[in-house]
C-alpha cells in the first residue's frame, strides 16, 4: 500500500471530517518531525508492537516523548468522546474508529495501517484436543470471549455464525488480552482471538487455525483526534507507522500490511 503523507495528515488537522473512514494516497514524501509529548491510544492488540514502534519513534525524534494507552477499541472510542486527551486513535475495527468520527472526534480521514487474522488459542499442548470451531461448542470446553462492541468479541462471533457454530462462553472479557490471559491462566480452555496474541504468548499457549472460509479479517485504522494537543506528533506517529520502519515492527509481531 502506498505511504500515505505526513503534510497530507498535517493538513488534515486543520479540517473536522465526518466522512466514512478510509485511506488516503500519497502526495509528498516530507515526514513532520515530533516534539513535546505524544499521546497514542491504541486497541490491546497492538500493545506489544506498538511499545517496541514508541522506542523506535523516539530515537527518530529525539524531542518527543510517547505516552500509550491501551485498551479495547470500544473503551477508547468512549474515552475519546467523553473528553479524554488522545493525539492519536488507533482502532482494532472500523465501527469504533467510525464511532468517534461521526461524535466528531476525528480531524482529516482516518488511514488503515494494518491488518490480522484470527486463531483459537488453548492451553499448551492442546489438552482438550480442539481441532476447529466446532469443538468449541462441545460439553467441558470452557470458551471464552469479549463483549460484542470489543472487535474481538464481534470478529469471534462473525467467525463462529460463518462455522454455524453456537457457543454459549463462559465470560466475557473487557478486552482481547484479558481474553488471552482466561486461557493461559487455566480459567477457560480455549477463545478465539487474533494471531498476534497467540505469537505473543509464546510457550504459554497453543494455536489453532482457523480456515480461510471461517476467517474474519481484523482491519485497523488510525487517526488524529480534533481535540489533539500535539497534531504535528500525531501526524509525524501515524507517518512512522505507516511508513517502512513502522511497517516492519508491526510485520515482526505478525500483523498483515494494510
Amino acid at each position: 500500500m502506498a505511504l500515505f503523507v505526513a503534510m497530507g495528515l498535517l493538513a488534515a488537522c486543520g479540517s473536522d471530517s465526518k466522512g466514512s473512514t478510509g485511506s488516503t494516497t500519497a502526495t509528498t514524501t516530507a515526514t513532520p518531525k515530533a516534539t513535546g509529548t505524544v499521546t497514542v491510544f491504541a486497541a490491546a492488540s497492538l500493545k506489544d508492537a506498538f511499545t517496541e514502534v514508541s522506542t523506535a519513534f523516539k530515537a527518530e525524534n529525539p524531542d518527543a516523548e510517547v505516552t500509550l494507552n491501551f485498551a479495547a477499541s470500544s473503551a477508547l472510542a468512549q474515552q475519546i468522546d467523553e473528553g479524554a486527551p488522545a493525539d492519536t486513535f488507533a482502532s482494532a475495527d472500523q465501527a469504533n474508529m467510525q464511532k468517534v468520527v461521526d461524535a466528531g472526534g476525528i480531524s482529516g480521514e482516518p488511514v488503515v495501517f494494518a491488518t490480522n487474522s484470527l486463531e483459537i488459542i488453548v492451553a499448551p499442548g492442546n489438552p482438550k484436543g480442539i481441532t476447529g470451531l466446532a469443538d468449541l461448542s462441545k460439553s467441558g470446553v470452557l470458551y471464552v470471549t469479549a463483549a460484542p462492541e470489543v472487535p474481538i468479541g464481534k470478529y469471534a462471533a462473525q467467525s463462529l455464525e460463518k462455522a454455524g457454530v453456537t457457543v454459549s462462553p463462559v465470560s466475557q472479557e473487557a478486552d482481547v488480552k484479558a481474553v488471552v490471559t482466561k486461557v493461559t491462566g487455566g480459567e477457560a480452555d480455549a477463545a478465539i482471538v487474533y494471531s498476534t496474541d497467540v505469537t505473543a504468548a509464546g510457550s504459554k499457549a497453543t494455536g489453532v487455525v482457523i480456515p480461510s472460509q471461517y476467517q474474519v479479517q481484523a482491519t485497523y485504522p488510525v487517526a488524529v483526534t480534533k481535540e489533539a494537543t500535539n497534531p504535528t506528533g500525531a501526524a509525524a506517529w501515524i507517518a512512522f507507522i505507516t511508513g517502512e520502519q513502522g511497517q516492519a515492527i508491526l510485520a515482526k509481531y505478525g500483523f498483515g500490511a494494510p
